[in-house]
């Protein structure tokens, strides 16, 4: 899988990500052509290098006509479909606009269709969004995963007046977004970057593990003296977790002033939001404290979500998350009948060879309590009804 990682130390705008889209090898006019099929009048692009700070990077800067229509969202919406670009780019296009829209709705109290854009609504802003869909599917990039954002501070000029940074139409679209602020005082993260990342990453946090392919750097417009102003993009294949292991993650939590009763309802809260495993270690803490280690295995996908289960159910100051492999064996549910009822048999393979097998406790307990007999007896009959199928 070829990832993409937006390294927003920055902050990151549709120029830049475009930028730093060329600047990992894709020729402009390739991005150009697609572009062109918008049909917006006396759109062009240009490309240059430039030196932000230290760095060398890429400048794209669309030009277009000096006056330009407020467009409403409906009329970006048709205008892309129109276009006959290829569906992932359609689909990717309509959806951070979308989402623009939804977050301008929601600060004006206007119906979605009835949205009209501003800065983001001009040519060179659709030619950047599409642009870098564009340039994404060119590079081949299956994913995207991106940094905490460096929003900047201060205040911004825009068609609303003098507003703060974050922009309310940024923040908002930030929702579940790591974000921080460096102290510089411009506006780091415009709409249109929060935008795209919102629509496109698949998580925010350090880079992942990859080899690495290549390196672009994006430039905006400004040359901030205290930090160079560009977004760097890396992009490389996702590393292997090798044959048969899965990338999980594990998160964990030391207790030592929580109420014991409280850890058998975190433990059904985590299996219900998605965990893998749940279990509780003692362990010794600070200050001599006997306290309890509580551990969750979960999938990347629901890491978040029940990071934020540790702080709702329980005392914890904060939780420690690492990656993890995991190597499972195949398991299937295998049915049996015995004297008392079926009764579900876990069964593990390994190349298509039973390694291991149990019968599922639950079912026993419940048929043993059902016919009053003890429930050894009851796993006896499971296991025999199992012997005797596999054989025949």
């Amino acid at each position: 899988m070829k990832l993409a990682y937006l390294d927003c130390f920055s902050g990151i705008s549709g120029d830049m990500l475009l930028g730093a889209l060329l600047d990992c090898g894709l020729e402009l006019p390739a991005v150009e052509a697609e572009v062109g099929r918008l049909g917006l009048a006396g759109l062009g692009f240009q490309r240059e290098c430039v030196k932000r700070g230290a760095l060398m990077a890429t400048q794209v800067i669309v030009t277009s006509p000096p006056k330009q229509p407020h467009r409403h969202y409906r009329d970006i919406v048709e205008m892309i479909r129109a276009a006959r670009l290829s569906a992932r780019v359609e689909t990717e296009a309509i959806e951070i606009f979308r989402r623009l829209g939804e977050a301008e709705a929601a600060l004006h109290g206007w119906p979605l269709e009835k949205v009209h854009f501003h800065e983001v609504g001009a040519a060179d802003s659709i030619a950047d969004i599409v642009g870098s869909c564009v340039a994404l599917e060119l590079l081949g990039i299956d994913e995207i995963n991106c940094s905490a954002l460096n929003v900047g501070s201060g205040t911004v000029q825009c068609a609303h007046g003098t507003l703060p940074v974050p922009a309310p139409a940024t923040i908002a679209l930030l929702k579940g977004v790591p974000i921080y602020s460096s102290g510089i005082q411009a506006e780091m993260v415009t709409p249109t970057g929060a935008a795209i990342v919102s629509a496109l990453a698949k998580s925010f946090g350090p880079l992942p593990a990859m080899t690495v392919l290549g390196v672009g750097y994006g430039a905006g417009t400004r040359d901030n003296a205290e930090l160079p102003n560009v977004l760097r993009v890396t992009i490389g294949e996702a590393a292997e977790a090798g044959v048969g292991l899965e990338r999980l993650c594990m998160l964990e939590a030391n207790l030592d002033d929580m109420n014991p009763q409280l850890c058998g309802f975190f433990a059904e809260r985590a299996f219900a939001g998605g965990a893998l495993d749940v279990f509780f270690a003692a362990v010794q803490m600070k200050k001599n404290r006997p306290g309890v280690l509580l551990s969750v295995l979960c999938r990347p996908a629901e890491r978040d979500k029940l990071m934020e289960l540790f702080f709702q159910e329980t005392t914890t100051l904060g939780v420690r998350s690492y990656e993890v492999y995991r190597r499972a064996l195949e398991r299937e549910l295998v049915p049996v009948e015995t004297p008392f009822g079926e009764v579900r048999m876990k069964v593990s393979r390994q190349d298509g060879r039973v390694l291991h097998f149990s019968p599922e406790f639950d079912d026993c307990r419940r048929l043993a309590q059902e016919h009053n007999v003890p429930l050894r007896k009851v796993l006896q009959e499971a296991t025999f009804a199992y012997w005797n199928k596999s054989r025949s």
